[in-house]
């Protein structure tokens, strides 16, 4: 049975429409959560749980949007994570990308940085929220 460590939660957008963050780069790692969790008193087998949600508004045109959690804070820092959906022509309302994705004994240091990023290959996306990123670190 797992033991709770820690729990971290980094809420950008609260609610629907809330926000409006273009992508203004294509292909280009934009940031929208970030977490450290704390390892004190971490025992075997930790892992961390993580989850989370993004909502953009899409140009109209096929387009793949791409979730990345890394550990650490840097878009090329190790990869724990990453997904990518493509939404068709027709979709004209915001849409809300959920994931969920763990980290299996991490390295144990003082603290555990996570930071999630979001990329699209089109230019007209945009943030609009909810957007939100937490985890829990348990262990054995």
């Amino acid at each position: 049975m797992g033991t709770y460590v820690d729990g971290r939660t980094s809420q950008n957008a609260s609610t629907a429409n809330s926000i409006a963050i273009p992508i203004l780069v294509i292909n280009t790692p934009q940031l929208f959560g970030q977490i450290g969790i704390i390892t004190q008193g971490v025992t075997t087998n930790p892992r961390v749980i993580l989850k989370g949600t993004v909502s953009v508004q899409l140009p109209l045109a096929l387009v793949g949007v791409t979730i990345s959690i890394v550990r650490g804070t840097l878009p090329t820092d190790p990869l724990v994570y990453s997904a990518t959906s493509t939404f068709s022509l027709s979709v004209l309302a915001p849409q809300v990308i959920t994931f969920s994705a763990d980290d299996f004994i991490p390295p144990i240091t003082p603290q555990l940085t996570y930071t999630a990023f979001i990329t699209s290959n089109l230019l007209g996306t945009v943030r609009v929220g909810p957007e939100s990123f937490d985890g829990i670190l348990v262990s054995d």
